[in-house]
């Protein structure tokens, strides 16, 4: 009985420490990758990793991870060569297969969510709109100032924000924003000028993670809520 116990107590502590070892070293893993990605988007904010699974030195040990998520607060991306900015991006990357410095991986899939708020697509308008919430999900008002007859008239609509095909055979999604309703109030051009403020494509053709493509999108009072997803998605690297 008594060697009997001494061997509980002995693999109790081994268990420990194994698992005490295996704890430092996910979270020495977990902040390479975030600082690596902090690095490689050019992050203005932050970014926050978590490895799933126990124990993680196997995983480590096959270089194949089973689940990351990430956390990104303040990731800039390119719309039509504009800077435009996202004030959180969180994705779950699944089957992820990881560089052998531990510095990078890619995924087999992964799915996330995004939120640009009004004030940042204020700030990123090509037309000097202001933009806010329209009242229901995916609804958008837009304000603008139009020149009439050496006059400045301010418009405000509320417009569908949409995400489409993009044209030409390219692939991918293309946000789309289009007013719903624009009185003319008798006024010849009026219409075309406010639309010409308020209608506009945008394609967010850089910044997200390699591989994630938009997928879905709908607006609220906090701002314009994004759906990613994809295959073969890069994580971080070189």
């Amino acid at each position: 009985m008594r060697v009997l116990r001494v061997v509980v107590i002995i693999g109790v502590v081994l268990g420990a420490l194994f698992a005490g070892v295996d704890r430092w070293a996910v979270g020495y893993a977990e902040n390479k990758l975030a600082d690596r990605i902090q690095a490689r988007q050019g992050l203005a904010g932050s970014s926050e990793v978590e490895i799933h699974g126990f124990p993680f030195l196997t995983q480590a040990l096959s270089h194949d991870l089973d689940r990351v998520d990430l956390k990104l607060r303040g990731v800039e991306v390119m719309a039509d060569g504009r800077k435009t900015r996202l004030s959180q991006l969180d994705a779950s990357f699944r089957g992820v297969k990881i560089d052998g410095d531990y510095a990078g991986g890619t995924a087999k899939s992964a799915k996330g969510s995004g939120l640009i708020t009004y004030a940042d697509l204020t700030k990123a308008s090509q037309t000097g709109a202001t933009l806010s919430y329209g009242g229901a999900p995916g609804k958008v008002k837009v304000s603008v100032g139009v020149d009439v007859l050496g006059k400045t008239l301010t418009r405000s609509v509320v417009s569908t924000v949409t995400l489409v095909d993009a044209e030409g055979g390219k692939g991918g999604k293309i946000v789309r924003v289009h007013a719903d309703e624009v009185p003319g109030e008798g006024i010849p051009g009026l219409e075309r000028l406010v639309r010409k403020q308020t209608d506009f494509d945008r394609s967010l053709d850089a910044g997200l993670p390699a591989g994630l493509q938009l997928t879905a999108l709908t607006s609220d009072e906090a701002g314009v809520h994004l759906e990613l997803g994809g295959s073969d998605v890069v994580l971080a690297g070189s």
